[in-house]
């Protein structure tokens, strides 16, 4: 989970994100992106380097029409088109989609990605030092409903994609 609609990420950013894509791929784990037709982002970098590394990807897109599934279809194997306008219940989906979610820092929407993860229950990364909401999330639950219910997750926070893997597969 990160920034989709912008490419406001600096080139470490982009470097950590190259990692985790290439320990993604070489685990046979399934990338689950936000696919955006009208807008080059991380997710979409993400999408095009998983896929040329004969890794599975899945995107989640908005609306129906054909001129979505063409552009991304050549990066994409798994297109779901929710009919849905961009943000708001399409996170849902997206979130819902997957069985882990590792942050790579970002804005307010990633933050709604958290949060979605956090009330279903699946396990949150985050990548240290990638910014903002990865930063602040350093291993806390988001709320004291953990006391209560052990099935909630922190956001642990690693060093590296490949110790967010390892975190993940001690999950299993």
């Amino acid at each position: 989970m990160g920034s989709a609609g912008d490419l406001w990420y600096d080139k470490n950013i982009e470097n950590i994100a190259f990692e985790l894509w290439k320990e993604i791929a070489l685990n046979n784990y399934v990338l689950v992106y936000w696919a955006e037709k009208d807008c080059d982002s991380l997710s979409a970098n993400a999408a095009r380097w998983a896929k040329s590394k004969k890794g599975l990807v899945c995107g989640i897109t908005y609306w129906n029409t054909p001129d979505i599934w063409q552009d991304m279809k050549k990066y994409t194997d798994v297109i779901i088109n929710t009919w849905m306008q961009r943000w708001w219940w399409r996170e849902f989906v997206l979130v819902s989609s997957c069985d882990a979610i590792i942050v790579i820092g970002w804005w307010s929407w990633t933050l709604n990605e958290i949060t979605i993860a956090y009330q279903k229950k699946i396990p949150i990364v985050v990548i240290e030092w990638t910014w903002w909401w990865a930063d602040k999330l350093k291993d806390k639950y988001l709320d004291d409903r953990y006391k209560n219910d052990p099935a909630r997750f922190i956001c642990k926070w690693v060093k590296t994609p490949k110790e967010a893997l390892e975190y993940l597969k001690s999950l299993e």
